[in-house]
């Protein structure tokens, strides 16, 4: 679960194009943490744009400082579907384990 936020800035991410201070703020709805380091999602985010599964550019038409836009890339689409199968096949494994494990 520790590389969860991957798929979950992927999911977002199809969701609507956002810059990281956005992501920052959505993403504990979406992983169930109460914080998230800034540094990692930072990490995370350069390592899908070095993999070609984000791209992301500056905008500068807002006052304050420009800020860095990203969105997923059709790779990334096709990554985000891999990881929702992943996690399907890992939530039936889970399951499977609580029915035994509560006796059902």
């Amino acid at each position: 679960m520790e590389r969860f936020s991957e798929p979950a800035l992927l999911l977002l991410l199809r969701e609507r194009p956002a810059h990281g201070y956005e992501l920052l703020e959505a993403l504990p709805d979406v992983i169930g943490e109460t914080r998230v380091d800034m540094g990692n999602l930072y990490r995370v985010l350069r390592a899908l744009e070095e993999d070609g599964v984000v791209r992301s550019e500056w905008h500068a038409e807002a006052p304050g400082p420009a800020k860095r836009t990203y969105e997923l890339s059709p790779e990334g689409r096709r990554l985000l579907d891999e990881w929702a199968t992943a996690l399907r096949r890992s939530r039936e494994r889970i399951d499977g384990f609580l029915e035994r494990y509560e006796g059902r």
